[in-house]
């Protein structure tokens, strides 16, 4: 990010959003009702879930998947120059695919 690479910046927050967001713990019925806490309070701490190496490259290989597939389609709706950034973008993620292997190796 040091860089100051817009798109590769604007890449990375996205995915770090979407681990974010796969590491998150089910609630199910235990917030019907909102509970004032102070801040710090731990008792409402939840541990966040841990994903492995391969749950991470799957994430990752869905995230490349979906921006080829918008990519497609603003490619058959005339906005190749948008598709052209989506798949730039997904080359970025496709690149951190391999890292994940590489990892889970």
């Amino acid at each position: 990010m040091r860089i100051g690479d817009r798109l590769e910046t604007s890449v990375l927050r996205t995915l770090i959003a979407a681990i974010d967001d796969a590491q998150a713990v089910p609630v199910g019925d235990g917030h019907t009702r909102y509970v004032v806490r102070e801040f710090g309070d731990r008792s409402a701490e939840v541990p966040r879930l841990g994903l492995s190496a391969t749950e991470v490259r799957a994430l990752l290989e869905r995230e490349a998947a979906s921006l080829l597939d918008a990519a497609t389609d603003l490619e058959s709706c005339g906005k190749a120059d948008d598709a052209g950034r989506l798949r730039t973008q997904a080359a970025i993620v496709s690149r951190h695919i391999e890292s994940a292997g590489a990892a889970a190796s």
